[in-house]
């Protein structure tokens, strides 16, 4: 029974690691991104853009094509503003 509990607590710290492991490579990820398109970031190393299409701050994640996380193909103030990051002329904050 003693054995069981340590397995347990070992395999809980491994998902751990490996969940912290996923974040950490994320969050270079999108700052490698965010730093390819020169654009400001936040601590996990999301784009500060301000959104077109809600008129708000958002801090999100960029895909390869520099479209943030957030973006909507069938939407016109989406699609400008994956223009807008592209050519580095997006508001920011």
């Amino acid at each position: 029974m003693r054995d069981d509990g340590r397995l347990r607590r070992f395999v809980e710290n491994l998902r751990a690691a490996g969940d912290q492991f996923a974040a950490a490579k994320r969050a270079y990820s999108d700052a490698k991104r965010s730093a390819l398109a020169d654009l400001p970031q936040d601590g996990r190393g999301r784009a500060k853009i301000v959104c077109r299409r809600y008129a708000e701050k958002r801090a999100v994640a960029l895909d390869e094509e520099g479209r943030p996380s957030c973006f909507d193909a069938d939407h016109t103030d989406c699609q400008g503003c994956a223009e807008d990051v592209r050519d580095g002329i997006v508001e920011t904050w």
